[in-house]
C-alpha cells in the first residue's frame, strides 16, 4: 500500500477526528480570504475618501490575522497529533521511518488544505460582501459592494496555506521525533494528581480581587487616584492578575473540596463531575487565567472603539458646528465665495455674518479655557445677542443671559463644564484698547466657531471665544479691533470636500485667515472611527475563536483521556442522561468563571473610566451591555458545542 493510499484510508476511517482539524483549517481560510477580499475590493477602495488610513489599518490587521492563523492552526495540529500518538507508534513498530510518517502527514495536509481552500474561499467571498456592506453602513455611505473574488486574495490565501502545510509537517516531524515509542503507546494513560488547595491562598485570591474592584470603582476623580495614582495602579494590576491566577489555582480547588466535604456529596451526580475537576486544576490554571484577562482586554477594546465610533458622529458636529465659516476679508472675496457655493451642488440653506472683538488675555488663559494650547492666542469677544441668535438658529438649548461684567467662556472640548456660584466666580482680564476684567459665570463646552481646518491636513486651533453682555460689548467696540465671520449652512455638507478646497484656496490668499469646514473633518473622522470599529470587531471575533479553541481543544483532549472512565460508568449502569448532565456541569465549571471574571474586570474599567467621562451620551451604557451580551452569546455557543463533542468522544466505543 502506497503512502497516498494509506493517507486516504486514514482520513476515511478516522473522519470524526479529522473533522475537528478540517473545521479549524476551513475557519482559518475563511478568516484570511474574507479580509484579503475586503482589502482588494475595488468597490470599497473607490468609496473611501481617505485611502491612506484604510491601507495602513488593513496592513496592521493583516499582520495580526496572519499571526492568529498560524497560532490557531498550529494549536489545532498539536491537539490533532496528540490524539494520534498511538497510531504513529503502530507505524513505527511496523517499520515506517519518521520521514515517511512526516510525508504521510504532508499528504494529509495537502488533501485537507485543498478542500479547506475551496470551501473556505467560497464562504469567505460571500462573507466579504456582507462585511463590505457592513463597513459602508458604518461609514453611512450608500455605495453598492459587489460579490468579488480578487485574484490577489486567492493567491495570497493559497500561498499562506501552502506555507502552513510545510510548517505543520515540520512541527509534526519534531513532535514524532521527540517522543519515545513506549510513550506513544501510553499516550492516553497519563493522569494528573488531585490538587490540594490552601484555604489561606483561596481567601487571598478573593481579597486581591476585592481590593482591585474597590480601587477601580473609586474613579479617576477620587482622592485615591488623584494623590496615589502610581501605587493604586500597581495595586489594581497585581490584584487583578494575581487574584485571577489564585482564583483558578486555589479558590476553585478549595470550592471543590468544600463541595466534596458536604453530606450530600454522593447524592445525585455531583461526585462524578467534581472528582474529575479536581484532577484538572493544575493544567487549567494558566489557560483560564490567560483567557479571563485576555477576554477583559478584548471587551475593553471593543467597548472603547464602539464608544469612540458612537461619540465621533456627534463630536464632529460639536467641534465643527458650522458647515462653512471663515474670516471675512473683503466684499469682493465674499462675493466670489458665495458664487462658488451657488455654482456647486450644495444649496445655501442659511447665511449669517457675525461680528466680534479681537483681544488679548491679561490673565492666565487656563482660568477660562481648558488645555489653552489648543486655542488661539487671541480672545474673541462676542455679544450675548449675537451668540444667542446663532444658538437659536441651530436649535440648541445653550442660550445665556448676562449683565454688566458677567461672561461665559466657550471652552469647547472640556470634559467637565463648570457653572460658578455667585461668590466663587473667577475673574478673567482681557486687553483691547483698554483693560477689562470679567467675572466668569460659566465655562461651557460649546463652540460658536469650530476648529480651524485644512482640506489637505488636520484640524489646527480652536478660536478662544468669550461671550460677554451686550452692554459690555457696546462699551468696548468703538475703539477696538473688530472682526467679521461668514457662516454658511449648506445642503449635504458632509460631501462638500471639493467645494471646501475651492473656498479654502480663495480664503488663504490672505495670510493666516480663519477657515473651518465640516467636510474637511467628517470623512476623515468617520472613516477612521468606522474602520477602527470594523477592524477591532473583526479581530475580536478572531481572538474569541482563539480563546475558545484553547478551552475547546483542551476539553476534547481530556474527553479522549477519560473514555475509559466513562466506559466504566456505562458498565455500572449510568445512563446517557446522567452522563450528559455530568459533562454539562463539568464544562460549565471550566467555561463560566473566565467569562464572568472577564466581564466584571472590563465592565468596571469601562464604567468608571470611559462611560463616566462621556455622560452626555447615556445611550452608550446600553451599547456596552449589548457588546457584553454578544460576547456572552458567542462564548455560550462554544460551551454548547464543546459539551456535544465531549459527549460523543467519551461515548465512543473503544
Amino acid at each position: 500500500m502506497s503512502l497516498l493510499e494509506l493517507t486516504w484510508r486514514n482520513i476515511k476511517q478516522n473522519f470524526r477526528l479529522y473533522t475537528i482539524y478540517l473545521v479549524s483549517m476551513i475557519i482559518g481560510v475563511i478568516i484570511q480570504f474574507t479580509f484579503s477580499a475586503l482589502m482588494y475590493n475595488e468597490d470599497i477602495i473607490n468609496a473611501l475618501k481617505n485611502k491612506e488610513n484604510f491601507q495602513m489599518g488593513v496592513t496592521i490587521a493583516t499582520v495580526v490575522i496572519f499571526l492568529f492563523i498560524i497560532f490557531f492552526i498550529l494549536y489545532a495540529n498539536s491537539f490533532f497529533m496528540k490524539q494520534r500518538k498511538k497510531e504513529f507508534g503502530m507505524y513505527l513498530l511496523f517499520g515506517m521511518s519518521e520521514a515517511q510518517i512526516t510525508l504521510m502527514i504532508f499528504y494529509e495536509n495537502l488533501m485537507i488544505g485543498g478542500f479547506s481552500l475551496v470551501s473556505g474561499m467560497i464562504i469567505g467571498g460571500l462573507l466579504s460582501k456582507f462585511f463590505g456592506m457592513l463597513l459602508m453602513n458604518l461609514m453611512e455611505y450608500t455605495n453598492v459592494i459587489s460579490l468579488n473574488f480578487p485574484i490577489e486574495a486567492i493567491c495570497s490565501t493559497v500561498l499562506l496555506f501552502f506555507l502552513l502545510t510545510v510548517i505543520i509537517s515540520i512541527q509534526s516531524f519534531f513532535m514524532i521525533r521527540r517522543v519515545q515509542l513506549i510513550e506513544l503507546f501510553h499516550a492516553h494513560s497519563k493522569m494528573e494528581k488531585a490538587f490540594k488547595s490552601s484555604p489561606f491562598l483561596a481567601l487571598l485570591s478573593i481579597l486581591l480581587l476585592g481590593i482591585s474592584i474597590y480601587c477601580i470603582s473609586r474613579g479617576l476623580e477620587s482622592v485615591l487616584w488623584q494623590e496615589h495614582a502610581k501605587i493604586v495602579l500597581v495595586t489594581v494590576t497585581v490584584g487583578m492578575i494575581g487574584g485571577t491566577y489564585l482564583f483558578f489555582r486555589q479558590f476553585t480547588g478549595w470550592l471543590l473540596e468544600f463541595i466534596s466535604s458536604r453530606k450530600n456529596y454522593r447524592e445525585g451526580n455531583t461526585v462524578l463531575w467534581a472528582s474529575s475537576l479536581k484532577f484538572q486544576i493544575r493544567s487549567n490554571t494558566l489557560n483560564l487565567t490567560f483567557i479571563t484577562l485576555f477576554s477583559a482586554i478584548l471587551i475593553l477594546l471593543i467597548g472603547f472603539v464602539t464608544i469612540n465610533y458612537k461619540v465621533q458622529f456627534e463630536a464632529v458636529d460639536m467641534n465643527l458646528p458650522n458647515d462653512i465659516s471663515y474670516q471675512s476679508i473683503n466684499s469682493e472675496t465674499n462675493d466670489k465665495i458665495e458664487r462658488l457655493i451657488k455654482k456647486s451642488k450644495h444649496k445655501i440653506e442659511d447665511h449669517k455674518t457675525i461680528e466680534g472683538i479681537v483681544s488679548k488675555a491679561n490673565s492666565d488663559r487656563k482660568i477660562a479655557f481648558e488645555n489653552p494650547s489648543y486655542f488661539s492666542k487671541e480672545i474673541f469677544l462676542f455679544s450675548e445677542t449675537t451668540y444667542n441668535q446663532i444658538v437659536s438658529n441651530r436649535g440648541d438649548d445653550q442660550k445665556v443671559k448676562l449683565k454688566g461684567t458677567e461672561a461665559v467662556s466657550l471652552s469647547q472640548g472640556t470634559d467637565f463644564g463648570a457653572v460658578y456660584e455667585q461668590n466663587k466666580r473667577p475673574n478673567f482680564s482681557i486687553m483691547t484698547n483698554q483693560e477689562k476684567s470679567f467675572s466668569l459665570v460659566e465655562k461651557k463646552d460649546y463652540a460658536l466657531l469650530g476648529w480651524a481646518t485644512n482640506p489637505y491636513g488636520s484640524m489646527d486651533k480652536k478660536p478662544a471665544v468669550l461671550v460677554i453682555s451686550d452692554e459690555a460689548y457696546l462699551e468696548l467696540k468703538d475703539n477696538a479691533v473688530k472682526q467679521q465671520y461668514e457662516i454658511y449652512t449648506i445642503k449635504n455638507a458632509q460631501n462638500a470636500e471639493s467645494l471646501s478646497k475651492e473656498i479654502h484656496s480663495v480664503v488663504t490668499k490672505t495670510p493666516k485667515p480663519y477657515y473651518s469646514s465640516f467636510a474637511d473633518v467628517y470623512s476623515k473622522q468617520i472613516e477612521s472611527s468606522s474602520l477602527l470599529l470594523f477592524s477591532a470587531c473583526f479581530l475580536a471575533i478572531i481572538a474569541l475563536f482563539a480563546l475558545a479553541s484553547v478551552i475547546y481543544f483542551k476539553q476534547l483532549r481530556e474527553a479522549t483521556e477519560e473514555q475509559k472512565q466513562y466506559a466504566i460508568l456505562r458498565k455500572i449502569g449510568v445512563n446517557n442522561k446522567v452522563m450528559k448532565s455530568v459533562i454539562r456541569k463539568q464544562l460549565l465549571f471550566v467555561f463560566m468563571p473566565p467569562l464572568v471574571l472577564g466581564i466584571i474586570h472590563s465592565w468596571l474599567i469601562l464604567k468608571y473610566y470611559i462611560l463616566d467621562s462621556v455622560q452626555d451620551f447615556p445611550e452608550l451604557s446600553n451599547v456596552i451591555i449589548g457588546v457584553l451580551l454578544v460576547y456572552t452569546l458567542i462564548y455560550c455557543l462554544f460551551y454548547l458545542s464543546s459539551t456535544s463533542i465531549y459527549y460523543k468522544i467519551v461515548n465512543q466505543r473503544r
